[in-house]
C-alpha cells in the first residue's frame, strides 16, 4: 500500500511546531525549516537551504520526514540531498497552488532509483 507523501507519517510529529528545526537528508544536513503545515492531508515543510543551494528554499511532503527528534530539534527524512536539490524548483509565489504541489507530490511520490521494486524501462 502506497504511503500518503503529503501526511506526517506519526501523528505525534503533526502536533509539533517544526518551524526552526534543522533539516537532515539521508547524507547530510540541508538547512532549517522556515514553515511548517499541519493540513490533513496536505502537510508540508519549507525548508531554508541557506548557502547550501545557494540560499534557495525547498518544499518537502510530510511524507518524506523519517522521524524527528524534538530534543536535538531536528527532523530526519528519507531523500538524499542530490534527490532534494533536483526537486522541481521552489517558488515564492506559487508553492501553495494545487499544480506545483500535485509535481511535487509526484517527484517525491515516484518509486526511487535503486528501489527493489523498480523495473527497466
Amino acid at each position: 500500500m502506497a504511503m500518503d507523501i503529503w501526511t506526517y507519517r506519526s501523528e505525534n510529529w503533526a502536533g509539533t511546531d517544526l518551524t526552526g528545526f534543522g533539516v537532515e537528508a539521508s547524507d547530510g544536513g540541508i538547512g532549517k525549516i522556515d514553515e511548517a503545515t499541519h493540513d490533513v492531508g496536505s502537510s508540508y515543510i519549507v525548508v531554508d537551504t541557506g548557502p547550501w543551494i545557494f540560499g534557495k528554499k525547498v518544499l518537502l511532503p510530510a511524507g518524506v520526514i523519517d522521524r524527528v527528534d524534538v530534543d536535538d530539534e531536528k527532523v530526519y527524512v528519507d531523500r538524499t540531498k542530490d534527490e532534494i536539490k533536483d526537486a522541481p524548483e521552489f517558488n515564492e509565489d506559487t508553492y501553495r497552488d494545487e499544480g506545483y504541489r500535485s509535481t511535487v507530490g509526484d517527484y517525491y511520490g515516484r518509486e526511487r532509483i535503486g528501489s527493489p521494486t523498480d523495473e527497466p524501462r
